[in-house]
């Protein structure tokens, strides 16, 4: 059960995008959804942001139903409106716009109050060439560190 820190993480998308940018936001969710985000079984590997009605919502996020007696029904990969200020929200609307350009959610957590909370990237999509240069970099660091522990 986790009362504050990360509750799901994109791991892939620092890999698949280069962030620009970062931005917290809030994000609305029901009662039986914290529930079953607070067993830290929520996916956010395929979801993303972008503008619905004039609002910023989360698209294919997945938190599985809540097994805890509650009869409470929810959609499970349904949208989630974000929570942001107006001048953050026409900054990710604009950054959307641009060619290349998307919002992807790097990671959910709960702060200190017990708010659920999005970390939100603004990322630029990585070419084959640059994805095949930060792996031979990966690759390198770790060979390097097993050398010098070696020596």
């Amino acid at each position: 059960m986790i009362s504050h820190g990360i509750a799901a993480q994109n791991r892939k998308a620092r890999f698949d995008y280069k962030i620009l940018e970062t931005i917290e936001a809030g994000i609305v969710l029901k009662g039986v959804e914290v529930k079953s985000l607070r067993l830290g079984r929520a996916t956010i590997n395929e979801a993303w942001a972008g503008e619905r009605h004039g609002e910023l919502c989360l698209f294919n996020m997945y938190i599985p139903e809540y097994q805890g007696g509650v009869l409470s029904r929810f959609d499970t990969r349904g949208l989630r409106k974000l929570l942001v200020k107006k001048k953050q929200r026409e900054q990710l609307f604009s950054a959307i716009g641009r060619d290349r350009n998307t919002v992807v959610p790097l990671d959910i957590h709960f702060n200190e109050r017990g708010l659920a909370k999005v970390t939100l990237g603004i990322a630029e999509g990585k070419q084959k060439a640059d994805k095949r240069q930060a792996v031979a970099a990966r690759d390198w660091q770790r060979d390097k560190a097993r050398l010098l522990k070696n020596r």
